[in-house]
């Protein structure tokens, strides 16, 4: 009976916080759909003036049904766009026409989900690390120094620090390539050549977003630590005879972690906001440079796609840190 109550409970947060998220989804897709017709003019108009004459009227009409800039009523508007995020039919892209957005997304997405992806567990996993040790010994080396000295690194913004990273090590010492996601020149296969060129030509790019992000990591375990560390409950464990390390990692750190899962989930989008500039820097083919080519180029279809996405992201972080803290805080399962 209790374990039954137990899973009714857990799965009546569940499906809470999914509600949530769904909703938020929803306005975000509100909000993109607004923020284009706030702007003065449209992508077609501005499409239609730079042909400077050379594009008949009848063609401007298919461009403007097309990306859903159609006469009518705003809130007839607003449903077919609703619909095309919905069927994933998002229309062609300006800059590329006539290739479709979805295309273009589906060839930039995996390589900013995956610069994204492990540059942050890169830095999770590194400032947990060194935090952790650092706050159960106060005082020392470790204490003293580390939290200063990537706390100076980390203030730097981060396309100051891809700029130098990209002068010293690609520029001046030519170690790793200037440009691009991996070698053009070599036909995309599950290869090992085709493979460690990815890893090759992604060296700088995950470095620049992996430093920028060790410091902050580094504090919110130090910190989330040291308040651990004063519980009754490690004081107990040590009376217990436990060995030091034990101590640190079964007792502090699990409790202590409870915060870091929440800064992973909103450390995502800040991520995904700093890919643009790590990869315009490099050159990189993911979603932030497809981002800022969009923005100069005033293709408003892929730039909504890019935001709507990076948006989905997020709030899917946010669903999975809360599905781990469930697991983390038995708090939340009573």
């Amino acid at each position: 009976m209790g374990s039954s109550h137990y899973e009714v409970r857990t799965m009546g947060f569940i499906l809470r916080r999914l509600a949530f998220y769904l909703a938020a989804i929803f306005v975000a897709i509100s909000f993109n759909f607004i923020m284009p017709r706030l702007m003065p003019g449209n992508p077609v108009d501005a499409l239609f003036a730079s042909a400077m004459g050379k594009m008949p009227p009848e063609t401007l009409v298919a461009y403007k049904e097309m990306l859903g800039f159609v006469d009518g009523p705003l809130w007839k508007q607003y449903f077919i766009y609703i619909k095309s995020v919905l069927t994933w039919d998002l229309g062609p892209t300006i800059m590329l026409y006539p290739v479709q957005v979805t295309d273009v997304l589906a060839a930039k997405v995996p390589w900013t989900v995956g610069l994204a992806g492990l540059s942050t567990l890169i830095a999770v996993f590194i400032g947990v690390m060194i935090g952790t040790y650092a706050s159960y010994n106060r005082g020392k080396f470790v204490d003293s120094f580390m939290p200063t000295f990537w706390a100076f690194v980390g203030a730097m913004p981060q396309a100051v620090t891809a700029l130098f990273i990209f002068f010293l090590f690609a520029l001046t010492l030519r170690w790793f390539p200037l440009s691009y996601g991996a070698n053009p020149d070599l036909d995309p296969a599950f290869s090992w050549i085709y493979i460690s060129s990815i890893l090759h030509h992604g060296v700088l790019p995950l470095m620049s977003m992996v430093l920028g992000g060790i410091g902050a990591w580094i504090f919110n375990m130090r910190n989330a630590m040291i308040n651990v560390l004063g519980e009754d409950f490690i004081t107990m464990a040590k009376a217990k005879g436990l060995s030091s390390r034990r101590i640190m990692t079964h007792y502090a750190a699990r409790n202590a972690i409870l915060p870091v899962v929440t800064g992973i989930s909103m450390q995502i989008g800040f991520v995904m906001a700093g890919a643009i500039f790590i990869e315009t820097v490099f050159n990189y083919p993911g979603l932030g440079l497809l981002m800022f080519k969009s923005l100069e180029s005033r293709d408003y279809p892929t730039m909504q796609a890019c935001l709507l996405l990076i948006v989905v992201f997020v709030l899917i972080a946010n669903f999975i840190a809360d599905l781990l803290y469930l697991w983390l805080d038995p708090r939340l399962r009573n």
